[in-house]
């Protein structure tokens, strides 16, 4: 067994795909096909069920747990002797929703990037449900979130304050208005986030409060997607202030206050407590705290 072997293990159960993997390794297929075939001989155990669609045996989805386990030790080790020379350098897996990605990131790492450019960064989006858990099990080094609890596992820190507002496209009835009361949203269609983002917890956990049952027409998994829907007319929406910065300045979607929905929410970075932090992790949170939160919040 070798290192190569359990990397193109790993990506195998990601892709369900020897040509995919093949793909992402630039490796041959039957390259590929021979690393497998190898683990399995060594290992005298049949890991992959080669039919359409590919899938991991029992034996495999046990050798994968252990292959990743190995895979993160040898990057810890490489890390830390790396970080003997004093030089921030290294991969850092970063965990983030989308909106946070596409809104308030590419500021923050084209900086930071410029400034140490021997630190690669992967930033893998979804949704907020899912940062903390992945953050905790070594999925993702770090993770930029909405803190709305406290995990005892993990080490936090708030970078800024967002808000949840409701907007309307141009054409809404509600366009003309600058304010609404929340009751005037139990009788408009909104277009909602998916029940697993931070914005509709927000939402669900107000109207419940206040006895609203609201007229859903669809869901979406974005903040994106919920906004090119509300500039079509299909909906109002409530999604993050920060996200909808653009689309208000140019016009094509409008914010109107609610007072319930006027209640700020942290955004912040979040690791695991007790792990190694390479230099490399160590230089990005440094700089995310100590960056101001209008660094976060400025207009592109």
């Amino acid at each position: 067994m070798n290192m190569n072997q359990l990397e193109t293990f790993i990506t195998i159960s990601k892709t369900m795909s020897f040509r995919k993997a093949g793909e992402i390794l630039n490796l041959t297929q039957p390259a590929v096909s021979a690393q497998i075939k190898s683990l399995e001989d060594e290992y005298q155990s049949v890991l992959i069920d080669r039919n359409q669609p590919v899938t991991l045996t029992d034996s495999g989805r046990v050798f994968l747990e252990h292959a990743m386990k190995i895979v993160r030790t040898v990057e810890e080790l490489k890390q830390r002797l790396a970080d003997l020379e004093n030089t921030p350098q290294g991969h850092i897996h970063l965990g983030t929703t989308t909106s946070i990605a596409m809104q308030t990131l590419p500021r923050v790492l084209s900086y930071f990037q410029n400034q140490f450019p021997l630190i690669k960064i992967t930033i893998q989006s979804m949704p907020s449900s899912q940062i903390m858990t992945s953050v905790e099990n070594g999925n993702v080094d770090i993770g930029i979130a909405y803190l709305f609890e406290k995990n005892p596992y993990l080490e936090s820190s708030i970078l800024y304050y967002d808000t949840f507002e409701l907007v309307v496209s141009p054409d809404h009835p509600l366009a003309s208005h600058e304010h609404a009361t929340i009751e005037e949203l139990r009788h408009i269609p909104l277009v909602m986030l998916s029940q697993d983002t931070a914005g509709r917890r927000f939402v669900d956990q107000l109207f419940k409060k206040l006895d609203i049952v609201p007229q859903t027409v669809m869901e979406l998994a974005s903040s994106e997607e919920v906004k090119r829907m509300v500039e079509m007319n299909m909906g109002a929406a409530i999604i993050s202030r920060l996200s909808i910065a653009k689309e208000v300045r140019l016009g094509t979607l409008k914010m109107i206050k609610v007072n319930e929905l006027e209640i700020s929410h942290p955004v912040g970075v979040v690791y695991k407590s007790g792990r190694y932090l390479s230099s490399a992790m160590q230089q990005f949170l440094s700089d995310l705290k100590g960056m101001p939160q209008d660094q976060f919040l400025g207009s592109e």
